[in-house]
């Protein structure tokens, strides 16, 4: 088939979603599919047998386009929407790919274009910018409706989790959707050299680490907090990879006031090569988000290293983790603590949730499992022809 894939976000870049949006190319070409994918004009080009990317113009002060919403995102959504009106209407192609919002304008076309639409859902767009921007709070349900809209005139959605699939089936049964979870980052088939953490930072006791952004819906405050109501005798030391200057810096702020200098570090971003390597050497790995419902794709990498999890008791956990392969803990600094100071103290208890994690990993979220999926959707959609 011939696949326009819209991926609203700089490619590539080591980051979630054009993480994923990776890994999306390399099966659908890797099974024969032809890709054409539309993209922001930041990030890497990749040479992968059968893809072609097509990006947006680059316009002044369209640089460094953070996570989340922002104005920049904005504007380049608008130049991916009019590069793909140009596209829809001059080329031929059997599927067009939708991920995240690019849904919306890949939808009004989806007649015009005689193609059909796949929605990449990884997220409630609707709630994603009104908890971003509350000033939205009185459309929210206007949102919540365009949202509803564009998934009844869907041709199939890709659900990233159990909860959005379960939307989907209540807003609009009749549309095929594929629950098609993420799986472990890409360096833990192939994991580079990591920097040696007990050594660089003379860590003695038990290490607890967290791999991701600094954003604030990852609660990464609520942990640097527990590290602060710990008892005296845990000798526990954090370690926060990853971050853009702006969120180190606000991090290291809370850091600096708590007085934890000698316990909490953060040492920025560090290549995804890496992350195998340092996933093995922690002794805990913390995923502490207070709230959301989709599933950080940091999970799926924590459960293949066999590491010990902690997370908090929220839905964006749950799906995945259960009591039997993670301690779950409720979404509060005080919770945090005592769960990292049961992790501390109980190596049995790190081992066995660890062995868990890892089999489950291997069993449902393996690379083979997600080829499979997506073979599975791309068959259906072939089997129901053009529009």
């Amino acid at each position: 088939m011939r696949i326009l894939l819209v991926a609203p976000q700089p490619f590539y870049q080591e980051r979630g979603t054009p993480i994923a949006v990776r890994m999306l190319v390399e099966v659908l070409c890797g099974q024969g599919h032809a890709v054409d994918l539309l993209t922001y004009h930041e990030g890497a080009d990749l040479h992968i047998d059968g893809l072609k990317i097509l990006r947006t113009p680059a316009l002044p002060g369209l640089r460094h386009i953070p996570i989340g919403i922002s104005w920049k995102k904005v504007v380049c959504d608008l130049l991916i929407s009019a590069r793909l009106l140009s596209l829809a209407l001059r080329r031929r192609y059997d599927v067009i790919h939708a991920v995240e919002e690019a849904v919306f304008p890949a939808i009004l076309l989806r007649s015009s274009a005689h193609a059909r639409v796949v929605y990449d859902m990884d997220s409630m767009l609707g709630e994603s910018l009104v908890s971003k921007w509350r000033l939205l709070r009185p459309v929210e349900r206007a949102l919540r409706a365009m949202e509803r809209a564009v998934i009844r005139r869907a041709d199939a959605v890709f659900a990233v989790c159990s909860d959005l699939a379960q939307h989907v089936i209540a807003d609009a049964p009749g549309v095929p959707v594929f629950l098609i979870e993420d799986v472990a980052l890409p360096s833990q088939q192939h994991g580079g050299h990591a920097e040696p953490l007990r050594e660089l930072l003379d860590i003695d006791g038990a290490l607890a680490l967290y791999v991701g952004n600094l954003q604030r819906y990852q609660g990464v405050e609520q942990i640097v907090r527990s590290m602060a109501e710990l008892p005296q005798a845990t000798d526990l030391t954090l370690v926060l990879i990853g971050g853009a200057e702006d969120d180190i810096a606000r991090v290291r702020a809370l850091v600096r006031k708590l007085r934890l200098e000698e316990r909490v570090y953060l040492l920025g971003p560090r290549p995804l090569s890496q992350l195998a390597g340092f996933l093995a050497q922690a002794d805990i790995l913390v995923s502490p988000r207070s709230n959301g419902s989709n599933t950080p794709m940091k999970v799926y990498s924590y459960m293949n290293s066999g590491t010990a999890i902690l997370a908090t008791r929220i839905l964006s956990h749950t799906q995945v983790l259960d009591d039997n392969c993670a301690l779950l803990v409720e979404p509060n600094p005080q919770a945090l603590a005592d769960g990292l100071a049961t992790l501390a103290a109980d190596e049995t208890l790190r081992a066995r949730l660890g062995t868990v994690a890892r089999r489950r990993a291997r069993e449902r979220y393996s690379v083979e499992a997600f080829q499979e999926k997506v073979r599975v959707a791309y068959r259906t959609l072939e089997a129901l022809g053009a529009t």
